[in-house]
């Protein structure tokens, strides 16, 4: 073998290696980059969960505080019923009377009773901050999520020699979720209650 053919040998094994290098490092960046675009994607999601989520839960609440409302109303009346009732005892004069005015304490005590368990708006409001909590972990977690591969993938294209087949294909160092300031003043959801009462 001459001099020659094991120097085009070399130089063919060296770009045969650069070549699979090149392959293994612009896949890896092809990888990385999905996983970026499909933790941006789960933020996405996770914000249009909180958009969608809240209006409907101020509705749903306010709608309760209407229901409990109304219950109490009747439960007043159930309990002026009973007052009245307690009159037409002290003044009734037969067995009847008496027995009429029992009748409306049972069915103002009936009332009071079955009432009582339905009011939900104390539960509405508790599920509503629950559910507010779940979607604001969410969002956390899923920013985070797309932090780690933002991460990952500027790791890849920062080092050598990933960032030479990075530059030479084009990949970028991408920007990841920051706090914004004040950010860590929890959200003000005063001014969106006042909208949903419209």
């Amino acid at each position: 073998m001459n001099r020659n053919n094991i120097i085009l040998i070399v130089i063919a094994g060296l770009i045969a290696i650069l070549f699979f290098v090149g392959c293994g490092s612009y896949n890896g960046l092809v990888s990385k980059d999905e996983n970026v675009k499909q933790a941006f994607g789960n933020v996405q999601a996770a914000y249009q969960r909180r958009a969608d989520l809240i209006p409907g839960l101020i509705r749903t609440v306010q709608e309760a505080a209407k229901n409990e409302r109304g219950i109490l109303e009747a439960v007043t009346k159930a309990r002026a019923g009973i007052v009245d009732a307690k009159k037409d005892i002290e003044n009734a004069t037969t067995p009847q009377q008496i027995e009429a005015a029992n009748q409306k304490i049972n069915s103002a005590l009936t009332i009071a009773v079955e009432a009582y368990p339905q009011v939900r708006s104390t539960e509405a409001f508790l599920s509503f901050q629950g559910s507010l909590t779940e979607t604001e972990n969410i969002i956390y977690t899923k920013r985070g999520d797309y932090n780690l591969a933002v991460k990952e993938l500027n790791v890849a294209v920062r080092k050598f020699p990933g960032n030479i087949f990075a530059g030479m294909f084009g990949f970028k160092v991408k920007d990841e979720f920051k706090a914004k300031e004040g950010s860590e003043n929890a959200p003000n959801y005063d001014n969106l209650w006042d909208k949903g009462k419209n």
